[in-house]
């Protein structure tokens, strides 16, 4: 085996897709991309890691909501993108020609583009780690798109799209909770 930079550990360990975290403050939506994403519970109830630097932190904080949006690899230049710029001055569902939808319980916007939409409530902030933790409040998934692979950041700027999907599903059928 050969040795790895600690420094390049992460790489091997990012696995939840590249999500699209939308929120609302006055009368201004916004979007960042967010890559460190866990599901903590079958709740089911969601972490997102961010902080300080990123604009939208301030909404979240404030609000105490938000949309993760699941964008699917024909959105991948537009994802990267919105995750290079500042909403501070920057309209993002303008500058890459994303469609805000109003949700059913939150105000942030759903993204019309995404394969999936899911409305949070923030529970918790771990000021330490920067991880917000988010139970969903409402999902949705665009029927309408035929594109349905996902992105997943390594971490040095390169994606994994997902691929063939494997159905262990009866192996596993004293393991899945109820209802998934």
């Amino acid at each position: 085996m050969r040795q790895l930079k600690l420094s390049k550990a992460l790489t091997l360990m990012e696995a939840g897709p590249v999500v699209l975290v939308t929120t609302h403050e006055g009368h201004k939506n916004n979007i960042m991309t967010v890559s460190w994403t866990m599901v903590l519970d079958f709740t089911p109830v969601f972490a997102i890691a961010t902080g300080k630097w990123n604009h939208s932190f301030a909404a979240l904080r404030k609000n105490r909501e938000c949309v993760i949006a699941i964008p699917t690899v024909d959105l991948l230049d537009k994802v990267v993108g919105i995750g290079t710029c500042s909403g501070a001055d920057t309209d993002k569902f303008a500058r890459f020609k994303l469609t805000p939808v109003r949700g059913k319980v939150v105000r942030s916007p759903l993204i019309k583009e995404c394969l999936a939409n899911i409305e949070c409530k923030v529970i918790d902030i771990v000021k330490r780690h920067n991880i917000v933790v988010l139970k969903p409040v409402a999902a949705c998934i665009n029927t309408a798109r035929n594109e349905k692979r996902t992105v997943h950041a390594v971490g040095d700027g390169t994606f994994i799209v997902d691929g063939r999907k494997i159905d262990r599903r009866k192996m596993m059928a004293s393991r899945i909770p109820h209802g998934v």
